[in-house]
């Protein structure tokens, strides 16, 4: 069964970390939007463009099964200030559904909307001290309940898998990255 996942992108946002969490969910045959905050074009933090299916606005009155969302700066200050972003990973969070973030992400945007609270994360070594709960932020990947992240470019295929993971499950994941030739 298809998954329904939002992956969000800006001006800015880490590349590696937005293809590859793309990428990776599509094979595993999810549901994938890529929705802006700003234009549908954007430029992300080394350059590369890249082209969102739709605006962030357009997605306001969908549900999701996960939302992701990749770091990079100032990427994840703009995601942080979408207001209609916002809403919708408060609704993931009361909701019981999946929200991820990796890299500037976990303490730009969850932790700044108080989403993090009693919460074990993770996020890029230059900003995991900005957590509530520092107690795991030397992990790659940090999973509590319904809430993903990890660290940053390097764990972005890790932090990928454990998403198709959390959504598919484990066997999913290890077929995943079978036929990456990823070991997990």
């Amino acid at each position: 069964m298809s998954k329904s996942v939002l992956v969000p992108i800006s001006d800015g946002c880490e590349e590696i970390e937005a293809a590859c969490i793309i990428d990776v969910l599509r094979r595993a045959d999810a549901d994938v939007t890529v929705a802006s905050v700003g234009k549908l074009q954007v430029t992300a933090s080394r350059g590369m463009k890249l082209v969102a299916d739709r605006l962030i606005s357009e997605c306001v009155n969908e549900s999701y099964d996960l939302i992701a969302l990749p770091g990079g700066m100032p990427g994840a200050e703009r995601l942080r200030d979408s207001k209609e972003l916002t809403k919708m990973l408060e609704s993931q969070q009361q909701n019981g559904k999946l929200f991820a973030a990796i890299c500037a992400s976990p303490a730009i945007v969850l932790h700044h909307h108080g989403l993090l609270a009693d919460r074990k994360a993770t996020a890029y070594p230059g900003m995991a001290e900005q957590l509530p709960n520092t107690e795991s932020i030397e992990s790659r990947v940090v999973v509590d309940n319904n809430c993903i992240t990890s660290q940053g470019p390097g764990t972005a295929m890790e932090f990928a898998l454990k998403l198709v993971e959390a959504l598919y499950g484990e066997q999913m994941a290890k077929n995943i990255a079978e036929s990456m030739l990823v070991t997990y």
